[in-house]
């Protein structure tokens, strides 16, 4: 099976001989552009990855709303079954664990203006002020998990962050002749 990433979408047009000669360079960085995290978004000199809270299906992804009260899903929303374990998507501070309008939430600051929340538990395992690592059990899921994630005070889709990696892309010129270029040794 073919992975379906943008990235390896991208490149395979790109070993096309024909889309390479007709592309150029210039193609390759306005395609790998999306890849980008949202500006500000750190933690220290490495760059922050999420990993999923939840082993369940999605029933409602990420929806912005178009005005800050309007209508939409500001987070994922999990089918979850009471008792699933949930996991904190990345290393970080607890900083808000207890219930709101009568159910449970727990709020995790990953630094750099990047926070994490995950709503509708059933029963917490942390505290507030607990440094918490990539992974570890935070809570116990109800009949759903929302799972949020803020950066610099805005709602932004978790989806970015799960399982995104820096990469850096190296562009070969090709041949004045427009053959490929030299292949590098590795």
């Amino acid at each position: 099976m073919q992975c379906s990433c943008v990235l390896c979408r991208c490149l395979a047009v790109w070993r096309r001989r024909d889309a390479r000669r007709l592309l150029g360079p210039i193609a390759v960085m306005a395609l790998a552009a999306p890849l980008a995290y949202p500006a500000g978004v750190a933690y220290g000199d490495e760059r922050l990855v999420f990993r999923l809270p939840v082993d369940a299906p999605v029933t409602d992804p990420f929806r912005p709303s178009e005005d800050p009260y309007g209508s939409g899903n500001r987070g994922i929303e999990y089918d979850t079954e009471p008792g699933d374990v949930v996991r904190a998507a990345a290393a970080g501070t607890v900083v808000f664990s207890g219930a709101v309008a009568g159910s449970l939430h727990v709020t995790i600051d990953h630094g750099g203006g990047l926070v994490s929340s995950y709503s509708y538990l059933q029963r917490i395992s942390v505290r507030a002020g607990v440094e918490v690592t990539p992974s570890q059990v935070i809570a116990i899921a109800g009949d759903r998990l929302h799972f949020g994630v803020r950066a610099n005070g805005s709602y932004v889709d978790p989806f970015g962050f799960i399982g995104v990696r820096r990469i850096r892309v190296r562009l070969v010129p090709l041949r004045r002749d427009g053959r490929s270029p030299i292949r590098a040794r590795p």
